[in-house]
Order: C-alpha cells, then sequence, then structure tokens
C-alpha cells in the first residue's frame, strides 16, 4: 500500500507531525527511501515531497504561533498533543539557543514539532523564519531518506545509528561547511591581496 501512496502518505504525515499530530516521520522517511533503493519510489520526488511537506507544516505553526499565540497553545494544545511540560522544555530550549533552534530542532526529539510555533510567537521575521526552517528541513530531508537509499537492507540498522547521532551528525557537518567557507574566503583574499600588492 505504502508503494502506492508513499508520495501522499510522505507529504500529509510531515505537514501533520509538524502540526504536533503523531507520525513518525524520520521512519517513514528512511523506509520511503529504502523503497527508492528497491526502485519502487523515485529519490528526487521523495526529496521534493518530504521537503514541500515538512516546510508546510512548519509554516503553518509559525502562523499560528504568531496570530493566536502561547494562550492558544495553553489552550488547545493538549488537542494536538502539545502538553504543559512540552510547551515548557521547548521554552527553554529556545530562550537558551534562540533563532538556530528552527534550524537544529529538526534533529532534538520532542523539540522540532514546537520550533515552528515558538518562532512565531515570538515575531521572527519571516525571511528568516523561512531561511532557517527550510534549509533545516531540506538538511533533515536528505538525511533520512538518504539513509534508506544508501544502506538498502540495512536501513534500520543505520536509522537507530544516526537516529541516535543526528544531533552530534548535523553539528559536524556545519562546522566543517564553515571550516570550508572559512578557507575559500582566506584562500580568495590571500589571492586579492596578491593581485594587489604585485600592481
Amino acid at each position: 500500500m505504502f508503494e502506492q501512496y508513499g508520495y501522499l502518505v510522505l507529504f500529509l504525515g510531515l505537514a501533520l507531525e509538524f502540526i504536533a499530530l503523531p507520525f513518525p516521520g524520520e521512519t517513514t522517511m528512511a523506509y520511503a527511501g529504502f523503497l527508492s533503493y528497491d526502485g519502487m519510489l523515485h529519490y528526487g520526488w521523495l526529496l521534493i515531497v518530504a521537503f514541500a511537506g515538512t516546510t508546510l507544516g512548519m509554516t503553518i505553526t509559525y502562523f499560528i504561533g504568531l496570530k493566536a499565540g502561547l494562550p492558544f497553545l495553553q489552550r488547545y494544545g493538549k488537542w494536538f498533543l502539545l502538553s504543559e511540560h512540552k510547551l515548557e522544555r521547548a521554552s527553554r530550549w529556545f530562550n537558551k539557543y534562540g533563532q538556530s533552534l528552527v534550524f537544529i530542532g529538526y534533529f532534538i526529539p520532542g523539540v522540532r514539532h514546537f520550533t515552528g510555533y515558538f518562532a512565531g510567537m515570538i515575531a521572527l521575521p519571516f525571511r528568516k523564519f523561512a531561511l532557517f526552517a527550510y534549509s533545516g528541513a531540506l538538511l533533515w530531508v536528505i538525511l533520512f531518506i538518504s539513509i534508506g537509499k544508501i544502506f538498502g537492507p540495512q536501513w534500520k540498522f543505520a536509522f537507530h545509528l544516526v537516529e541516535k547521532y543526528s544531533f552530534w551528525i548535523v553539528g559536524a557537518v556545519i562546522i566543517a561547511v564553515v571550516g570550508f567557507l572559512l578557507y575559500r574566503y582566506r584562500k580568495k583574499m590571500r589571492s586579492l591581496l596578491s593581485k594587489l600588492h604585485v600592481s
């Protein structure tokens, strides 16, 4: 059945997950990636559909937080499994990491479902929200769908390993990217200074 309706299930499931309804998003993405390994689903389309569902869900929660605010979540959050304890936990994380939590929150269990709401509640400008939320969504989607695509029949083992250390893996990737960009910048500056010196 998933082979037939996989794209629709993935899109709707991820969108609803970020509104805080129960859906095993990471597991489903990894399994979908495995189906692309077997040739039953298309890897590229899976990335597009999963990214669209994730960003739709995040954007909806942002505007709910922006327009309705904390009183709405405190009153009606229980219907979306947003307990007072979970809201307090997310609030502490947001106070600690600020807007960057919108990006890294995807990789922190029990936090990603709330970052859109809190970004809206603090009236984070939409452009900033979109930059952090959509780039984080892209990395999150690529990581978990690629687990199934790359590891094939061993996807479950790889999934549990990545799920356990995903926060640190993403941290290492970010450090590597920043380091690479700094290296390129310094190399470009040295080349520019060398040309100026010669002239």
